[in-house]
């Protein structure tokens, strides 16, 4: 049987560049546009109806601008995977919209069949970087004070079997229920052990914590 198509919003202020994500994405079988917005606003009231899997959403918007309605998704509609669809790669957006929640970042230069596989990823709760985003991630390391990442590679000894499974599922982009799925907890004791394991490194959040999962151990993340 094949598989249902995923179901798409796609949140862009200007028109033309929407119509063009949206015509390029409406022939796609395995993809179903469901609905547009010209901004987080509109994309709010229309979401409840639409029932869409993932947002396609801009960076820039007037009245709420993509960060904003990513972190609003997060809150209120967590069933949807937002990727971020922009021409901006600054630090910014890159970390702003990944912080939010956002499952994908992807430059607008994206090519239309990396683009179909972004969404089918991100749909099933895979987190889908474009190249040049990856890299910035990875350099995020370096922006990290030397004595915090010695701390963090010290005290990684006082993790537990348990806490090493959970950062290296973190290192592979899992969430919270999808580590409490693959590990047979519950969502809420994955999210405490991501919280005491980011106590006890010393990082301030989920990002350094895949950043961190994929320097000490980058064969396991393959």
């Amino acid at each position: 049987m094949a598989e249902k198509p995923v179901r798409v919003v796609v949140v862009e202020d200007q028109l033309l560049v929407r119509r063009g994500i949206v015509e390029l994405l409406e022939p796609e079988e395995a993809i179903e546009v469901v609905g547009e917005a010209e901004d987080g606003v509109e994309a709010l009231r229309q979401i409840p109806r639409l029932r869409p899997e993932v947002a396609l959403v801009d960076a820039r918007m007037p009245r709420m601008d993509g960060i904003e309605l990513i972190r609003r998704l997060s809150g209120e509609h967590p069933r949807v995977a937002a990727i971020v669809l922009t021409t901006f790669d600054d630090d910014e957006y890159v970390f702003g919209g990944l912080r939010a929640g956002a499952k994908g970042y992807l430059l607008k230069d994206t090519s239309p069949e990396d683009l179909v596989w972004a969404i089918k990823k991100v749909s099933k709760g895979e987190t889908v970087l474009g190249s040049p985003v990856a890299s910035r991630l990875v350099a995020e390391l370096s922006r990290l004070p030397i004595a915090q990442l010695e701390r963090a590679e010290g005290d990684s000894e006082i993790l537990s079997g348990r806490e090493i499974e959970v950062t290296k599922l973190v290192g592979r982009g899992a969430t919270n229920a999808e580590i409490a799925g693959e590990l047979y907890i519950s969502e809420g004791t994955a999210k405490n052990n991501v919280s005491k394991i980011l106590r006890k490194l010393g990082l301030r959040d989920r990002t350094q914590l895949a950043l961190y999962a994929a320097k000490r151990w980058p064969e396991d993340l393959r």
